[in-house]
């Protein structure tokens, strides 16, 4: 797979992926990262990305063309399978979108800043608007690294143990159990017996009661979803 990120602060994005997971995951050659920065494109000496809006109004826009001509010159190198716009008002983040998206070979991420892009970017250059929550970041390039983290992890031979990722949250529709380790006692605090009995059919029968107790305890929409 092959991300490619844009965005007006580059260094903004860099940190995660150099540690733990992505880090191995770049390493191990199952995915490559790129980051364009839109100034690149821009076409005045100023490297000006941003504008006033028609009409007035507070804040500026993030104009097309510098936008256009970076997605262009990504889609003359190869197809991709979606071009993302991170922004709150886009489709809200679930596991069954980071698992079609971990499918695909090719992807653009575009982060917004100020107050958005011009419509004319959405209406014609984007595939798809995502976001990672019903609240506003000063910029798309957090959301970005959240959305590729939720992504890389699921393709194949990024984690130690593959079935990790298929005994998450919500991969079916409901939140993973309650999970200990050793030491099996500590400070009077006491892991479960069943979990030590042995018995894997009723280990599991535990797990799946445990996973529906603690959804509709936290999260009862999810069970209703399932209706």
């Amino acid at each position: 797979m092959q991300i490619d990120i844009i965005t007006l602060f580059p260094e903004l994005l860099s940190s995660p992926f150099e540690a733990s997971i992505l880090k191995r995951a770049i390493a191990a050659n199952k995915v490559v990262v790129n980051f364009h920065n839109l100034r690149d494109y821009a076409t005045d000496k100023q490297k000006q990305v941003d504008d006033y809006p028609f009409g007035g109004g507070a804040g500026m826009v993030m104009k097309i063309e510098p936008i256009d001509l970076c997605i262009k010159k990504l889609k003359s190198e190869r197809a991709y399978d979606e071009i993302i716009y991170l922004t709150p008002d886009g489709e809200q983040l679930n596991q069954n979108i980071a698992n079609t998206l971990s499918t695909k070979k090719n992807i653009i991420l575009l982060c917004g800043h100020y107050k958005g892009v011009d419509q004319r970017v959405r209406d014609h250059l984007i595939t798809r608007e995502i976001s990672i929550g019903d609240f506003v970041l000063s910029g798309g390039e957090l959301a970005a690294a959240i959305l590729c983290d939720s992504i890389i992890r699921l393709i194949p031979g990024v984690l130690g143990d593959e079935s990790s990722a298929l005994t998450d949250s919500f991969q079916d529709g409901i939140l993973a159990p309650p999970i200990y380790t050793r030491p099996a006692q500590y400070m009077g605090w006491n892991v479960p017996p069943i979990l030590t009995s042995g018995n894997t059919p009723a280990v599991e029968k535990w797990r799946e009661d445990k996973a529906i107790e603690k959804t509709k305890a936290q999260r009862p929409d999810l069970l209703t979803d399932k209706d």
